[in-house]
């Protein structure tokens, strides 16, 4: 069975595969299907954007479809970035160029109020156009160093307390369980282990 994943990123691709614990599913991208446009982000909310996105993909290609929203929110600035983490600083910026922004909005405020989650909302469309909602949150603390080769975005400065380390330090294996994206995606594979043979 396939189901698309509404993204061109293939990180994305790679770190959701990984967290699949369903056998006989693939994902795939939706430039593997030949759609190369991606859906204009004008919600409010996480949720809103990742049904903006599976709609879209949806209305293009059809079949099965998983979207998601993620970003950083950040407590002593109100929750920015937010639904703008991967926009803000600039659409075409770095990843680094973004991070050294975050370390200057939070230069006025103690690091011990450096707290911050990490949201994920997916959304699954099914053949009947079905939309079904599953959300996680990873919280942490944001430190002013870069650590850890792993993962991508703001991985490198998240750091998780209880473990002593940033996401960016965790294996995959680790990271796959405990992050926003695997606490929103263990509710979808749940799910769909459930649902599975509606889905074939």
């Amino acid at each position: 069975m396939e189901i698309i994943l509404a993204t061109h990123n293939p990180d994305k691709v790679k770190e959701f595969s990984a967290m699949l614990e369903v056998p006989k599913v693939r994902l795939v991208s939706m430039q593997e299907h030949g759609l190369n446009q991606e859906a204009e982000e004008t919600g409010k909310t996480y949720a809103e954007n990742a049904y903006l996105k599976a709609r879209f993909a949806h209305q293009n290609l059809g079949g099965l479809i998983l979207a998601d929203d993620s970003g950083l929110s950040i407590d002593v600035l109100d929750g920015y970035p937010g639904i703008y983490s991967s926009r803000f600083a600039g659409l075409d910026s770095s990843y680094e160029h973004k991070i050294e922004h975050i370390w200057s909005l939070l230069s006025d405020y103690p690091q011990d109020e450096w707290t911050a989650a990490f949201h994920c909302a997916l959304v699954f469309i099914d053949l009947q156009g079905r939309e079904y909602l599953f959300e996680g949150e990873c919280r942490g603390i944001i430190i002013p160093e870069m650590r850890g080769n792993n993962g991508f975005g703001y991985d490198p400065i998240f750091y998780k307390p209880e473990y002593k380390l940033t996401t960016g330090e965790m294996k995959p294996e680790l990271k796959n369980k405990i992050s926003h994206r695997a606490l929103a995606f263990a509710k979808f594979s749940d799910f769909l282990q459930r649902n599975f043979i509606q889905f074939i």
